[in-house]
């Protein structure tokens, strides 16, 4: 069960997934903040302090189980309070929840963006000869276990770097694509409900309390990763196209 176990591996993921979840709500509540919603705000939300975000279940409990064991559990955090009558009359009510909703998978995306290029400056720097920058990437990004960077010699420092750096580009992707699932209480349903024909969100408000159960199921399952795995696939794909590009491939 714990052939999986690592310690490194499983504290550079972890830290990876407290700051990107952190960033995630504090976008959500600054968003709200900005369209006058002060009520995430007022209870200390608009921060990337994971204390202030910290779930027991979805921070602590289901993501160290899931590293520890291999099993793909992502993990949350405690949801940010949106008062939709307090948001801006510059929008409908909708429309401005669902902005706010966008910010946490926006903020994910602008994340994996900045960490990649920090990982092509690192990467850069430390690649032992020229002409191996590429690969040294591509063995970053693969390598699941920190121990697994360990062949490349690079010293403990610069290896726990790689490493977290990668990390931080995953798991700030899945959460991406994970929170734009147009399911129960993910972020999607809330943008996806802001832009609905007003004839449609009797019927998709109904179906909703199903949604979450439903997606409990398809993670536990596997069934979540069929669905997810091929648009991350293209990511990757992508992402090892401008790695070409930028660096020595």
């Amino acid at each position: 069960m714990f052939d999986n176990l690592s310690l490194p591996t499983i504290l550079v993921s972890y830290v990876a997934l407290l700051f990107s979840l952190s960033v995630h709500e504090a976008s959500h509540a600054a968003a709200a903040y900005m369209l006058d919603d002060d009520t995430a705000a007022s209870l200390g939300r608009m921060t990337i302090n994971p204390l202030a975000h910290i779930d027991l279940l979805g921070t602590v409990l289901f993501p160290l189980l899931g590293l520890a064991t291999g099993f793909p559990f992502i993990g949350w955090a405690k949801p940010v309070p949106v008062d939709p009558r307090k948001l801006t009359r510059k929008f409908t009510q909708r429309v401005g929840y669902a902005l706010v909703a966008s910010a946490g998978p926006a903020s994910n995306l602008l994340q994996a963006v900045f960490f990649l290029g920090i990982l092509f400056g690192v990467v850069k720097a430390v690649a032992p000869v020229p002409g191996v920058e590429y690969r040294l990437f591509v063995i970053s990004m693969n390598a699941w276990k920190v121990e697994s960077l360990q062949v490349l010699q690079l010293g403990a420092g610069i290896t726990l770097t790689l490493a977290l750096l990668s990390r931080l580009v995953i798991i700030n992707l899945g959460l991406a694509l994970f929170n734009l699932l147009p399911l129960g209480p993910l972020d999607g349903a809330g943008i996806l409900r802001g832009f609905l024909p007003w004839r449609w969100l009797p019927k998709f408000d109904r179906i909703q309390p199903w949604m979450g159960p439903i997606l409990i199921v398809t993670a536990l399952t596997g069934l979540l990763g069929y669905v997810l795995g091929p648009v991350f696939g293209l990511l990757f794909y992508g992402i090892e196209a401008v790695a070409r590009l930028v660096l020595h491939g």
